[in-house]
């Protein structure tokens, strides 16, 4: 039997048991071993804020449209940062290279779910690199998520960079603009964040709740303001405070996933008056100057590259690993005690 973890409702997980399927001509089958939980995307369909929920996309006209809804509950088997053991291999795939092989380690998407069947052509090249442990594979996307960011923010090495958000993936940032040669001022609303921040390679710290942060970073940078600002958290105060945090023509990356009206962001303030570039980076594509370059697919190897070296820890980032029965009790970690927790791991 299969299992997969499904909200049934808003704050309403299952662990539901289906019955294996058939593999398909063409596809691998993946026993999970685990499963990141995204504290961020994930969490607007376990809320019930996800805008498809309410809408369609429309990829042609590339809008969404009100009336019907993309997705109904229950919404199963979501989730983007799986790896697992090949159990199976479709008998014509043999011999194809980059193919991982029955017993091999591997990391991709599948979902929440205790096996997965998923396309080849998705899988080649997914072998988990020598050396790194079974968690890190779990890792992959939200590592390519903020990899992305700092490809879009074009940092340059003594830039000042300001990281709004100091969860998994906003920590990821931090390490990343510090390798790309930033100096990162780190911004989050949680102590222990920003103590992790420094662990992961901030300059310093400010604290989005008692700091004035805008005023702090002008501050720090002569009375300029940073040269980017990446905001991660997904937060319209955050934002905004990061908009009002760089220099004249700075750049905003902006990386979250914004839910409702922007309440706390006003388009006629600082953005407006310093005239500062706002750029959205979303792990649907990379920059299109880099197109030609990079692709999410290289973001992801490289970032895995990146751990395997030991330049980036992820190991250290999980708090939790929690056993696919109790699922629902980690996502009432995630949504009602986010202090509590950092990356949050499902074990099958």
């Amino acid at each position: 039997m299969e299992r997969v973890v499904q909200f049934t409702g808003p704050r309403q997980v299952e662990v539901a048991e289906h019955a294996s399927a058939p593999l398909p001509v063409g596809h691998l089958r993946v026993r999970t071993r685990y499963s990141g939980i995204s504290a961020g995307t994930e969490l607007t369909a376990y809320r019930g804020t996800n805008p498809y929920l309410t809408r369609t996309w429309d990829p042609e006209t590339r809008l969404f449209r009100d009336g019907a809804a993309g997705i109904e509950y229950p919404v199963a088997g979501w989730g983007y940062s799986e790896v697992g053991v090949v159990t199976e291999v479709s008998p014509e795939l043999a011999g194809t290279a980059g193919m991982p092989s029955v017993g091999e380690l591997v990391w991709g998407i599948w979902g929440h779910r205790s096996e997965g069947i998923v396309p080849a052509e998705r899988m080649i090249g997914h072998t988990l690199p020598g050396g790194l442990e079974p968690l890190a594979g779990a890792f992959a996307r939200v590592g390519a998520i903020a990899y992305n960011a700092v490809l879009a923010a074009d940092i340059h090495v003594g830039e000042d960079v300001a990281v709004f958000g100091q969860g998994v993936i906003g920590l990821l940032t931090t390490r990343l603009a510090q390798l790309n040669g930033a100096r990162v001022t780190a911004v989050d609303a949680l102590e222990i964040r920003l103590a992790s921040a420094k662990q992961y390679g901030a300059h310093s710290t400010l604290n989005a709740h008692t700091d004035p942060v805008a005023a702090r970073i002008r501050e720090a940078t002569g009375g300029v303001g940073a040269d980017v600002a990446i905001e991660i958290s997904g937060a319209y105060p955050a934002l905004h405070e990061a908009l009002r945090s760089v220099t004249v023509g700075g750049r905003v990356v902006a990386s979250g996933f914004y839910q409702g009206d922007g309440a706390g962001l006003r388009l006629g303030d600082e953005f407006h008056h310093n005239r500062v570039q706002l750029i959205c980076s979303q792990i649907g594509g990379v920059p299109p100057e880099l197109t030609g370059r990079w692709n999410v697919e290289r973001l992801q190897r490289t970032f895995l590259r990146l751990v395997a070296e030991g330049q980036v820890d992820v190991e250290s980032l999980v708090s939790h690993v929690v056993p696919v029965a109790d699922a629902a009790e980690a996502y009432v970690l995630l949504d009602e005690r986010p202090a509590d927790a950092l990356q949050v791991v499902l074990e099958f």
